[in-house]
């Protein structure tokens, strides 16, 4: 690990840290804060995704909408009109419509297979983007002068790597360049990310395996043909299964950096809190003797 001690980590002249754990627990809050604060230098994994990874297919398919409409279709066709993403840290709506939810057409659902297509786009452009993390490392501090650096993960990050390879090349590559922190949620804060996720259901990515099984599974359980499939029912289903495919990974994950919970994370006010706080994780790591 960069910092083997809560005094490593007090004494570092650079800090660097990637927060991972699950969404709505806390990562880009406090990252923003960390930015606010000053001296801290946020890259945003999502936000790196939608605008270099995925930015083409994401304004292409806003495209692919509006020639529909023959007002906005002559206006393309002539150069008249400019059709972009307007992605920002707080708002990824570009990114996840894009991501869409499989199901009736028109419930606005995709094809199962459409779907999965976009969704190893996505795969493909996480690890990227997570590849990316050192560059942007350095280039904070050599070119803007930040001395910390947070890299803001996004929660399907355990989907796109194995916790369990010590060889992993993304795993070893940020941990080679951050201390990973997992942001660690009880069953109170699982339960409240269900019923908000019950509220909003959002596309998200998920390791394929697990999702085409899914998808059998709720097929099958539900007795429905794919084209009549509620595209919101589907992803709630999915999401609560999701939480207890990923917690396993991210304590897999974990084992290379250090835990928080979320209750702390979410006392933290300022930039001194989190330090302290990174400290305090540093100082109770169990080393792993393996």
């Amino acid at each position: 690990m960069l910092y083997n001690s809560a005094q490593d980590w007090r004494d570092a002249e650079e800090k660097r840290v990637l927060l991972f754990g699950m969404s709505g627990l806390g990562k880009t809050h406090v990252s923003n804060l960390l930015r606010d604060d000053g001296g801290w230098f946020h890259y945003s994994i999502d936000y790196r995704i939608g605008t270099r990874h995925m930015g083409e297919h994401i304004a292409d398919n806003a495209k692919r909408h509006a020639m529909k409409v023959p007002f906005l279709r002559e206006l393309l066709m002539t150069d008249s009109i400019y059709i972009g993403s307007n992605i920002t840290f707080n708002n990824l709506a570009p990114l996840s419509t894009y991501l869409g939810k499989p199901g009736e057409p028109s419930k606005g659902g995709l094809s199962f297979e459409e779907y999965m297509t976009r969704q190893e786009q996505h795969r493909v452009a996480e690890i990227a983007s997570l590849l990316d993390t050192d560059r942007f490392a350095r280039r904070s501090l050599t070119l803007y002068g930040y001395p910390n650096f947070v890299c803001d993960s996004g929660g399907s990050i355990c989907e796109v790597v194995d916790p369990d390879d010590p060889e992993d090349e993304v795993l070893k590559a940020l941990e080679a360049t951050t201390l990973m922190v997992w942001i660690k949620g009880d069953d109170a804060h699982t339960e409240q990310l269900v019923r908000r996720f019950d509220r909003a259901p959002k596309p998200m990515y998920y390791e394929p395996t697990f999702l085409r099984q899914a998808w059998q599974d709720y097929l099958a359980s539900n007795d429905l043909l794919p084209d009549a499939v509620d595209p919101d029912a589907f992803v709630r289903w999915t999401y609560a299964r999701a939480l207890a495919h990923r917690q396993p990974r991210y304590a897999a994950m974990a084992k290379r950096g250090v835990t928080v919970l979320a209750d702390e994370i979410a006392a933290v006010k300022t930039a001194e809190d989190f330090e302290t706080l990174i400290a305090d994780a540093l100082a109770r790591r169990v080393p792993d003797i393996n």
